[in-house]
């Protein structure tokens, strides 16, 4: 099994990890330390693993007082003032609905039959609401993508679809049902041709959206219905016709990551033409996009697995530095951990910063 997997299995076994693995032929034992100061994430100023934010990828401190209180008082009116304060073409827009849908579905994980009752209520004392039909949409996609072999699988995607559609006709400028039914069409299995008309809609509405071209890449790639060349096409065309200060240069890192191997055992792939390239074009857009931009904090975190196995800790140190403390993002969301799985990568990045006889006090400020 891969060594970095093999590490994740281990910390999230609460094991002990085999430190003469991660030695290299030079600094072996500063590479050690390294590892064991990660167990002490003050001195980098990192946030200790019990009190990372699973929830969100980045800050979003008037989210987090909505979906509290909500979850509180089991009152839906603080989300529903939350949406309807956000403007609808934005970004933020969409990452909202993804959170406060992701919240109710982990409510009722955890209490079958009780759990997300504030949604349920929402959508019917409220009826006409636009942000209360999407967030209901987003729930329903992500009920049936649990479980595609249920029984229930495709009778829950047709509720959804329906939902997006009656949420896309009470706020017609919005692109974020046309974006949710983007996963319908991949659960559903859309022909080419209805899956196009739809990104057609979203692209009138939003033609730079980068969530909406990251939901979009699910359906072209090889695991759903395309292929890594598919997948490529459509992640390079957007980069390359991205505007100033766009995040969708990142988008082929995206595409890379998507299609790795589930078994690597070649050492130099991180460090591959194609790789080094995605690296480098994700990089571009986090220089340029707007600090505030709310997708921005995906592209950080996917970049420090990409960096880490690449062994560019310097870089990847970098990236933790504006995400630590959230940890709601792809690739540690895959995860049944994705708390254990960060650190892990964090704890390898300071490793490797401090083998190469890096400290705190010389990380770049």
């Amino acid at each position: 099994m891969e060594l970095l997997i093999f590490l994740i299995a281990i910390v999230m076994i609460g094991g002990l990890i085999v430190m003469p693995a991660l030695r290299r032929r030079r600094g072996g034992r500063e590479a050690v330390r390294g590892m064991m100061r990660a167990s002490d994430p003050q001195e980098y100023g990192f946030v200790p693993r019990e009190r990372l934010d699973v929830r969100l990828p980045g800050p979003d401190r008037q989210l987090i007082d909505a979906l509290e209180e909500v979850q509180a008082r089991q009152d839906w009116q603080p989300a529903a003032r939350l949406l309807a304060l956000t403007e609808a073409t934005s970004e933020l827009r969409w990452q909202r609905v993804q959170t406060l849908a992701g919240a109710a579905a982990f409510e009722l994980a955890q209490a079958p039959g009780q759990g997300g009752m504030w949604l349920r209520t929402w959508r019917v004392a409220a009826p006409e609401d636009p942000g209360a039909a999407a967030v209901q949409a987003e729930f329903l996609v992500r009920q049936a993508l649990l479980d595609p072999s249920s029984v229930d699988f495709r009778m829950i995607l047709e509720e959804a679809r329906d939902v997006c559609h009656e949420a896309a006709r009470l706020a017609p400028d919005d692109p974020v049902p046309h974006i949710i039914e983007l996963g319908v069409a991949r659960g559903m299995a859309y022909r080419q041709a209805d899956f196009e008309e739809l990104w057609s809609k979203v692209t009138k509405l939003a033609p730079h959206h980068m969530g909406a071209h990251l939901a979009a890449l699910h359906y072209w790639c090889e695991k759903w219905h395309g292929s890594q060349d598919r997948a490529d096409t459509f992640t390079h065309a957007a980069a390359a016709s991205a505007p100033e200060k766009s995040l969708l240069p990142a988008l082929p890192l995206f595409g890379v990551f998507e299609h790795l191997p589930e078994a690597n055992l070649v050492r130099t792939l991180y460090r591959s033409e194609v790789i080094v390239k995605a690296i480098e074009g994700a990089l571009f857009a986090v220089r340029h996009a707007p600090a505030d931009h709310p997708v921005l904090p995906h592209v950080r975190h996917l970049l420090v697995f990409f960096l880490v196995r690449a062994e560019r800790y310097a870089e990847a140190l970098e990236q933790l530095r504006h995400v630590d403390g959230h940890v709601g993002a792809v690739p540690w969301s895959y995860g049944a951990d994705p708390a254990a799985e960060y650190t892990v990568y964090r704890a390898l990045a300071v490793a490797g910063w401090e083998g190469g006889g890096g400290s705190p006090a010389t990380l770049p400020r």
